[in-house]
């Protein structure tokens, strides 16, 4: 006799739901077991609500981690033209978007998750929620997965996507690392990443709120670490905006190491220090006799002007502009041209957008996903050690790992056994 293999599916969210339809659509009877209430929550707010699902610019430069090649093979097995097909048959219509992310057409990140729960009931894949899982027990050719509740459920595969520990009250709260561990499995130390970074810095309070485009980047000493562009936000703990989101990560892997960490802005990043100091010239002798603190009104955010200043080693800031020395001028321009600040920390997990480090792909198969410790046991999403840059990169290494895992997991679906 023949028996229809079964597929455990431990956290439904990206990766798992995905791992879930590929296991069925082999053939598998699959269930899902979700810690919170209902299936998909992180997808929900995933793109500001609109579901940054991919980017045409996959590339594995924008990926991270202790051997970031590892995904090379996985986003190259269901790659973005996979994803989009898979979502385009599953009913979402898809717009391509500034820098290639891909969105759908709808907007809504309730599309995705709607159509990827549709597929599950049409394949009868059974969503078991408030099921938190607390242990995972190998036996020859059989798993048995004990529940808070104290049930006990027996699978013939398992495949874990817990995923990592960021944004917990969606979901994501580090639980699979444990599991992952009491299995032989080792994990490298997981930091938030995609998260705004603290300052040392006793200005913010007065710039709170403060937006400017501009380019940040991250020092170690005089190393640049990483450089980015565009709307920086200062807040009352550091600083925000999609350019620090993306900077984060190297400055938290810094911190991680006991390292000191800057981050340094250039307020002008479309002018030389020459270009900007004869602009102040220009502007400083329209009228002479008007304060020195005035007259940057209409070049940079009036909060931002006594900061400048003083972080310039400006003590009288209402001086006339006809008594500013080159000297203070200059220092002035260092600021808005290089203003350097060290970075003391990051928001906590529940604001940061994915989790760096993870599973050691060491003992993952990266052709199948699985477990070169445990048969039967797969991996996938964000519980790996493998991060990507905010623009959809995170959701493609999600459903790549998933759907990879979920298809591999049920090669011979049918398996000998008892009826």
């Amino acid at each position: 006799m023949v028996k229809q293999k079964k597929v455990l599916v431990i956290g439904g969210g990206a990766a798992g739901l995905t791992a879930a339809i590929a296991a069925a659509r082999g053939g598998a009877k699959v269930t899902i077991l979700e810690a919170l209430d209902r299936v998909g929550k992180k997808i929900l707010a995933t793109g500001n609500g609109r579901c940054n699902y991919t980017n045409i610019h996959m590339d594995l430069k924008y990926f991270h981690g202790t051997n970031v090649k590892f995904a090379r093979g996985v986003l190259g097995a269901f790659d973005v033209q996979q994803t989009i097909d898979f979502f385009e048959y599953l009913g979402v219509a898809h717009r391509i978007e500034d820098g290639g992310k891909v969105f759908p057409m709808s907007g809504q990140a309730a599309s995705v998750l709607d159509v990827l729960r549709y597929e599950l009931q049409n394949l009868g894949v059974k969503e078991y929620c408030n099921a938190e899982v607390m242990d995972i027990r190998s036996r020859k050719n059989e798993f048995e997965v004990h529940l808070k509740n104290g049930e006990k459920i027996k699978g013939d595969k398992v495949i874990v996507t817990t995923g990592g520990k960021a944004s917990p009250q969606l979901g994501s709260k580090g639980g699979g690392y444990g599991l992952a561990e009491k299995l032989g499995h080792a994990v490298i130390m997981p930091f938030p990443a995609l998260v705004q970074l603290d300052l040392k810095a006793s200005f913010l309070k007065g710039v709170k709120g403060v937006k400017f485009i501009g380019t940040a980047e991250v020092l170690k000493g005089d190393q640049v670490l990483r450089k980015e562009e565009g709307e920086i936000l200062f807040t009352d703990y550091g600083i925000s905006g999609p350019p620090i989101l993306q900077l984060s990560r190297k400055a938290a892997e810094q911190l991680t190491k006991k390292q000191k960490v800057y981050i340094k802005i250039d307020m002008f990043p479309n002018l030389s220090e020459e270009e900007l100091l004869t602009m102040l010239y220009i502007r400083l002798g329209y009228q002479p006799e008007k304060q020195l603190d005035f007259s940057f009104i209409g070049l940079i955010n009036k909060r931002l002007i006594p900061v400048i200043l003083k972080e310039a080693g400006m003590k009288n800031l209402q001086k006339q502009c006809s008594q500013a020395t080159e000297e203070e001028l200059k220092a002035i321009i260092k600021i808005l041209k290089a203003w350097k600040v060290e970075i003391i920390g990051t928001q906590p997990w529940k604001n940061a957008q994915t989790t760096a480090g993870g599973i050691d792909v060491k003992d993952i198969d990266t052709k199948t996903m699985e477990s070169k410790i445990v048969p039967g046991l797969y991996f996938a999403g964000e519980i790996i050690d493998i991060d990507g840059d905010c623009g959809g990169f995170n959701l493609q290494w999600a459903w790549s790992s998933g759907y990879i895992a979920g298809e591999n997991a049920v090669l011979n679906s049918y398996i000998e056994g008892d009826a």
